[in-house]
């Protein structure tokens, strides 16, 4: 419901000055209307008469003086009539403009009207929007609460049901317990009797393994302790003697160098995680007279990197050759700058 709104001064005047004008020109249209209206009476014959006679037997400036005052009352006539109209039209212009200003009040009083109207609605809205905010928070409320609840009767079942099953389970254990106890003292005199027998078989792997690793390595050490009395004999004798077994022994000592050079770069070797039975890498290795290693490059790499790497690294881990120091130029001259390949196998000897 809206509060009445207490009128203002100017409307509270309002029509009490409208109905007061009104009546003023309606006075002011009568009389103008009753003075067009009243008819002239003819003057009396006896006073008309003497008048005019007298008038006659005056002078022409009385005349003349006579009808100035007509003429001026008729111009003072004419005046209070214009001042009659312009009062008129004054009353009427003020009317027009208070009815203009009511109506200009009367809208501005709706505008004023619609606008609480408005301002009341958006409050009736807000408050309904309010309102229904509340409701749907309380239902989510409601809603968790019920969702609590039945969360924790949830739980709880579920704990008793875990309960009961902790029991069977504990239950299960202990006779599980008992038959896997049973079966591990049974499976540990197999184990027992398996053990036994595997460390029979071992040893005896183990002294046929040493048995034959023994004999290879006496086989090698054999060829090293031949192939170094060849080395020794050539390095030891006279020249006529060297020359005598080089030309005899020719490629058999070039061999030996090789391999005492393979030997000897095995001795240093580190074996990378990436190297694999197969790889082959050549290497372009330099030597001065005394046999010392000089430079050592990949000339030809076996596509491993970390054993180019390595191959490289273990040559020139020899550091000097001593068995190399005496030999002839002509027989040196091969090993100045020379190309020699290398795998795996090689150099795990």
């Amino acid at each position: 419901m809206h509060q009445q709104r207490e009128p203002s001064a100017s409307e509270s005047y309002f029509w009490p000055g409208v109905w007061a004008i009104a009546l003023h020109v309606l006075v002011f249209g009568m009389l103008f209307v009753s003075f067009a209206m009243t008819p002239e009476l003819p003057p009396s014959k006896p006073i008309v008469q003497a008048t005019l006679y007298q008038l006659k037997s005056k002078s022409q400036a009385t005349t003349q003086t006579n009808q100035k005052i007509a003429g001026e009352a008729q111009k003072s006539a004419a005046r209070q009539t214009e001042v009659e109209q312009m009062e008129q039209k004054k009353v009427e212009q003020e009317a027009v403009k208070a009815a203009a200003e009511q109506k200009k009040e009367d809208a501005a009083q709706k505008a004023e009207e619609s606008k609480k109207a408005d301002e009341a609605k958006k409050a009736d809205e807000a408050k309904k929007a309010d309102e229904a905010k509340k409701a749907e928070k309380a239902d989510e409320a409601k809603k968790v609460e019920e969702k609590q609840l039945a969360d924790i009767a949830k739980k709880k079942s579920e704990e008793e049901a875990k309960k009961k099953a902790a029991e069977e389970a504990k239950k299960k254990i202990v006779e599980d317990a008992k038959k896997k106890a049973a079966q591990d003292a049974k499976k540990k005199s197999e184990a027992d009797e398996a053990k036994k027998k595997v460390a029979d078989d071992a040893k005896k792997k183990a002294a046929a393994a040493a048995s034959k690793k023994k004999a290879q390595e006496a086989a090698r050490k054999s060829a090293e302790e031949k192939k170094a009395q060849a080395l020794a004999d050539l390095l030891s004798d006279t020249p006529q003697r060297q020359q005598a077994l080089a030309d005899e022994r020719g490629d058999e000592v070039a061999g030996s160098f090789d391999d005492l050079i393979r030997a000897r770069a095995a001795e240093g070797w580190t074996r990378p995680p990436s190297a694999r039975r197969g790889m082959t890498v050549v290497l372009q290795i330099g030597m001065l007279p005394d046999g010392t290693v000089t430079s050592v490059s990949v000339a030809r790499s076996s596509g491993d990197g970390s054993f180019d790497s390595s191959a490289v690294a273990a040559v020139k881990n020899i550091g000097r050759l001593t068995e190399m120091q005496g030999m002839k130029p002509g027989d040196f001259a091969p090993y100045r700058s020379f190309k020699m390949t290398f795998t795996p196998e090689d150099l795990a000897l």
